[in-house]
């Protein structure tokens, strides 16, 4: 009996620091070290100083460049036209990223004109998140592969390597030739395809040319390096352009290595110089809370803040009741919110002053900010800002306001599902 206890020990001992060591692999893999922007930062000029594109430029980590020209597209089936016919024109090469890769129309679309331009000797590398492309077919995959097109499922998870499960790359970002170039906040994947009014995503993605396809074509090259350890370099990739406009962009990319969260630094240094008006609008919005006492800040200074985020058509649910927990000190300082009405709201943009505005990838949440890849086209231009701000208020004409007293009216299954959601997305981020 005495040497059963002991073994029962010996067992148990060791079943205690087999759960602590993968516990510890959990924890050190999927939680990034906490190295951020805590302090609040101040700002004596306003996104239309030069000292704001200063700044910025030295923030993302690149300069801003001019000469450029922006294309928006607002609804799915037309930035997929346009892409399919900037692919089938491609002659040298095409680089592209994406988060979800799915669906019998979309994927199949993409993977025959990627693989038919690979057929005419572009050179092709396509990045998508392993997890993202779950739902893509075998028939799909081979039919680029055996063209020659370069798949790499970015981050397969394994049981030693727990932050490849954690961290995805969340980029979406298409380079034809080194001259063209599109981001925005479409996946490439069905849900896109169909009208709001018949169950689309309503989403914001965007065609841009001129001397920023560099930029773009450099944060994609960021994690080819990354995924295969190559290097894209040559004319076949990187163009000197002609000028194509006028507006001044800049590319600011992001990921979870220690000091590399741009991103989030970008947008707190916008919100932080911002003097009228704060636009956001964003699929998921789960911020930290210095972002959330940045933005109440921003309303104190008497910034108008609107924020707009999906409604009961979101796609995570959770997400949304999570959202809700946090918005009491947002609605008492007056920052205006929003929940879309008619379909699943998936842009992410934020638009400051009529005259900076932020589009790409990166959602308004901490998975964006601290364990995504993500990637954002910055621009400082008053007409193309205003643009943006018509679709935004027309966007929110279709959107219900949820004022302080709705918040606290709302029922108490909420507030408890929304409490413990909370609760986990906190810890899980």
């Amino acid at each position: 009996m005495v040497r059963l206890s002991f073994k029962m020990i010996a067992v148990s001992a060791a079943g205690l620091f087999l759960l602590y060591l993968l516990g510890s692999i959990l924890f050190f893999n999927a939680t990034p070290k906490d190295k951020r922007v805590k302090v609040p930062i101040q700002s004596t000029y306003s996104v239309a100083d030069p000292e704001f594109k200063r700044v910025s430029g030295v923030i993302a980590g690149r300069q801003w460049v001019n000469g450029n020209h922006i294309e928006i597209f607002d609804r799915g089936q037309d930035v997929f036209g346009a892409m399919i016919d900037d692919i089938r024109n491609a002659e040298k090469s095409i680089t592209k990223e994406t988060f979800v890769f799915m669906g019998e129309k979309v994927a199949t679309s993409f993977s025959d004109a990627l693989a038919e331009a690979a057929g005419r000797g572009a050179r092709i590398h396509f990045i998508m998140d392993y997890i993202g492309s779950a739902f893509a077919t075998d028939e799909q995959l081979n039919t680029m592969r055996d063209a020659g097109v370069n798949v790499e499922r970015w981050r397969k998870p394994s049981w030693y390597q727990i932050a490849r499960f954690n961290h995805r790359t969340h980029k979406k970002l298409l380079v034809i030739d080194g001259k063209v170039a599109y981001t925005g906040g479409v996946n490439t994947a069905d849900p896109w395809v169909p009208d709001i009014e018949e169950g689309g995503y309503k989403d914001y993605h965007f065609r841009l040319t001129g001397p920023i396809v560099n930029e773009i074509q450099g944060s994609f090259s960021e994690n080819w390096v990354a995924s295969r350890g190559e290097l894209l370099v040559g004319d076949r990739y990187y163009t000197s352009p002609d000028t194509a406009g006028s507006l001044p962009m800049q590319v600011t990319s992001s990921n979870p290595r220690e000091g590399q969260k741009r991103v989030r630094k970008m947008l707190l240094h916008a919100i932080a110089s911002a003097g009228e008006s704060i636009r956001i609008g964003s699929a998921y919005f789960f911020p930290d809370n210095d972002v959330i006492a940045a933005l109440i800040d921003a309303a104190e200074r008497n910034v108008t803040v609107t924020i707009l985020t999906p409604g009961d058509k979101i796609d995570q649910n959770y997400v949304r009741r999570a959202s809700h927990t946090l918005w009491g000190d947002l609605l008492e300082a007056g920052i205006e919110m929003y929940e879309y009405q008619p379909a699943m709201y998936h842009a992410k943009l934020m638009i400051v002053d009529d005259y900076f505005v932020t589009i790409g990838s990166t959602n308004f949440d901490n998975r964006s900010f601290r364990l995504n890849d993500e990637a954002n086209v910055n621009i400082l231009d008053r007409e193309f800002a205003l643009k943006m701000s018509e679709h935004f208020d027309r966007d929110l004409v279709t959107s219900q306001r949820i004022t302080l007293q709705d918040w606290q009216a709302r029922p108490y299954r909420y507030k408890i599902y929304g409490w413990l959601t909370a609760k986990t997305i906190g810890a899980y981020l």
